[in-house]
C-alpha cells in the first residue's frame, strides 16, 4: 500500500454477517462429517464424505474471503456453534440405544439447509463484488454453481429416503 491510501474497512455490519456465517460453517462441517461416518446407506456415506470435503474447501475459501477484507474470526462463535452441534446430536428419534433411519434422514434435512444458507452466502459475496474488487466474482460464481450442485445431491438422496423412513409400513405395490 502507497502513503497516502487508507486501508478500507468493511461495514460493521458485513464483518458480522461473514463471522456468523463462518462460525455456522463449523456447525456444518462437523456435521458432514459425523454424518458421513454414521449413514446406514453406503452410497450416502460416500456421498457425504466427498461433501465433506469441499464443505471443507468451501469454508476455506469463506475465510480467504474475510482475510482479504480484513475480518477476523469469532473464536467464542466458532466454539459455541461447536458445542450447539453436539447438543443438536441428542434429537429425539424414536430409538433411544441406536441410530434409526429417521436421523439418517433428519442429517441430510440439516445439510441440505446448510448448504442453502451457503449458496445465500455467496449469493450476497457476488452481489457485493460488482461493488468491491477484493471480491473474486468469477471464484464466488463457482462456488455458488458448487452450492447449488450440492444441495441437489442432498435433495435426490433425502427425496430417495423419504418414503422408506417416513411411509416405511408401505409395500412397493403400495407407492404410486
Amino acid at each position: 500500500m502507497s502513503a497516502g491510501q487508507e486501508v478500507r474497512r468493511p461495514p460493521d455490519s458485513l464483518a458480522r454477517y461473514l463471522r456468523n456465517h463462518y462460525s455456522a460453517s463449523r456447525g456444518g462441517l462437523d456435521l458432514f462429517r459425523r454424518s458421513a461416518q454414521g449413514q446406514s446407506d453406503a452410497h450416502v456415506r460416500r456421498e457425504l464424505t466427498a461433501l465433506a470435503d469441499q464443505e471443507a474447501e468451501d469454508r476455506a475459501a469463506l475465510l480467504a474471503v474475510m482475510v482479504s477484507l480484513g475480518i477476523e474470526r469469532s473464536a467464542w462463535q466458532e466454539r459455541l456453534v461447536a458445542l450447539a452441534e453436539r447438543a443438536g446430536r441428542l434429537k429425539p428419534n424414536g430409538s433411544l440405544l441406536q441410530r434409526s433411519r429417521l436421523s439418517d434422514y433428519l442429517e441430510l434435512e440439516a445439510l441440505s439447509a446448510a448448504v442453502q444458507a451457503k449458496a445465500l452466502v455467496w449469493e450476497s459475496l457476488r452481489t457485493l463484488a460488482d461493488l468491491d474488487a477484493r471480491l473474486p466474482a468469477a471464484h464466488l460464481d463457482r462456488l455458488l454453481q458448487r452450492a447449488h450442485d450440492q444441495r441437489q445431491r442432498l435433495e435426490e438422496m433425502r427425496l430417495a429416503m423419504a418414503p422408506d423412513v417416513l411411509l416405511p409400513d408401505r409395500t412397493v405395490e403400495d407407492r404410486p
